[in-house]
Formats: structure tokens, sequence, C-alpha cells
């Protein structure tokens, strides 16, 4: 049965459209039943401030019905700091707007979830309540995701900020770099760490290296996501070399 993939996307983002369907995609070589098409509208950003990421959550219930009119399965709202900029524990209200928005649409019975809320409900239920983050984001934003994670309960033992500004430019990011900003983090008492906290830094590459690596756990917004996808659609979020978000439940 093929399964229709909503996405909503910041109109810069070049990451989600390709790490998601890679992701599926491997799902799909060890089933041979599960096939699925991606459906994404986007919500203008350019530059990663408040300001912009306001203006985009505000653009959020225009993307939901529009991706609604392709009666899709599940919809996965793709910006993790723009929801986390709205304030802590902000994925839950705007996951019910837009659910709502989706209830009366042509999709109906679909299910919505968001990067921000998928990574934090994957951190918990993984056990993670102590990490490490690299975030392309500058400081105070790298500090923002660092308050939200903490708020749920999810402690923050060391960050690394790539101070990148340009939305177009985290997307140009090298994922082979991660490996060596990983080696900047203390990672000595942490419980797993988040390769990726931005779902348009490149990380699907260097996910499963870093996990064996170090030895421990590893995340990114965008495994997070699928996985929370896949338990939308009642399938084990179980994918080859994508690290601990996607090794089963």
């Amino acid at each position: 049965m093929n399964r229709r993939i909503g996405l909503i996307v910041p109109s810069s983002n070049t990451t989600m459209e390709t790490e998601i369907p890679e992701l599926l995609r491997r799902y799909a070589e060890e089933h041979a039943d599960f096939t699925a098409t991606f459906h994404a509208s986007r919500a203008r950003l350019h530059t990663v401030d408040a300001e912009s990421l306001a203006k985009m959550v505000d653009d959020g219930e225009r993307c939901a019905a529009e991706v609604g009119d392709a009666q899709v399965d599940v919809v996965g709202y793709a910006c993790l700091v723009a929801v986390m900029a709205q304030g802590n524990g902000a994925h839950v209200g705007i996951e019910e707007r837009l659910q709502k928005v989706l209830s009366e649409s042509r999709s109906a019975e679909a299910k919505m979830t968001s990067s921000a809320g998928a990574l934090v409900r994957t951190l918990l239920e993984l056990g993670l309540r102590r990490v490490a983050i690299v975030a392309p984001y500058m400081p105070q934003l790298t500090s923002l995701v660092v308050g939200y994670l903490e708020d749920a309960g999810i402690s923050v033992a060391d960050s690394v900020s790539l101070s990148v500004a340009d939305n177009c430019e985290v997307g140009r990011l090298d994922p082979e770099n991660l490996l060596d900003h990983v080696k900047r983090l203390d990672t000595s008492e942490v419980d797993g760490v988040v390769l990726s906290a931005c779902v348009q830094m490149p990380s699907l590459p260097a996910v499963q290296r870093a996990q064996d690596t170090l030895g421990l756990p590893v995340v990114t917004a965008a495994t997070a996501t699928t996985r929370e996808i896949l338990l939308a659609l009642g399938l084990e979020p179980r994918v080859r070399d994508a690290g601990a978000a996607l090794a089963g439940t």
C-alpha cells in the first residue's frame, strides 16, 4: 500500500525532502509492501532569526491545509527551531492547531507531528535524559534550543554552535564535518548525542558512524521526525544505518 507523506518545510530548506525520503527508501528495502510518496508545502524563511521564525510559524495553517488537499496519511512539520522559538513546550499547541486544520481538510484522518515535538519525545522515549548537541545556529538560538530541551526534562551537558545564520548555507554544510564537531563536545557523562539539532543541517551520512565511534546513542532532528512518521503509520521505526531513533521500539 502506498503511503502519502506530507511535509511542511521552510522555503529555504533543502534537507528534509532528501533525508526523510532516503530513510523511508531504506525502510522500503526491507518491506516489499511499503511505498511512499512525498507532498510538501513551503513557508517563507531565509534568515534564521526570531522575527523570521515567528512569521514562518504563522504560515503553518496555510501549509497544513495545502498538504491536506493531497489526502495524506501523516504530516511532518519540519522546522525545529521555528517551533521552539515560540516558547517552551510550544510544539504541543502548534501540533494541536495544525491537527485541527488537517481534521477539517481532505486528510481528516492524517496524524500531525513536528520535528520539535519528535525530538523531545524521541529523547524521552529512548531514556536520553542528558545529552550533548551540535547545532548550526548562532549561539543565542542554540541557547534557546538548550532551554527548550531542559524545560522538557532533558539536560544538555554541552553544545556546539556553528554560527550559520543563512538557512541555505546551513543546507550546504558538509555532514562529514560533523564527526569533527562531535569531538569538540564533552560526552563523558551524557546518555546520548543530538548530532543535528536542526532539520536543515545535513547529517544522515554521519549518524551511524558517529554512534559507532562514540559508543553512545545518536539522534538527529531528521531521524526523530522519521521515527514519528513511521509510528503514526503504525509501523516499527527500524531503519538500517540511522542511529538510535530508528533502531526499533
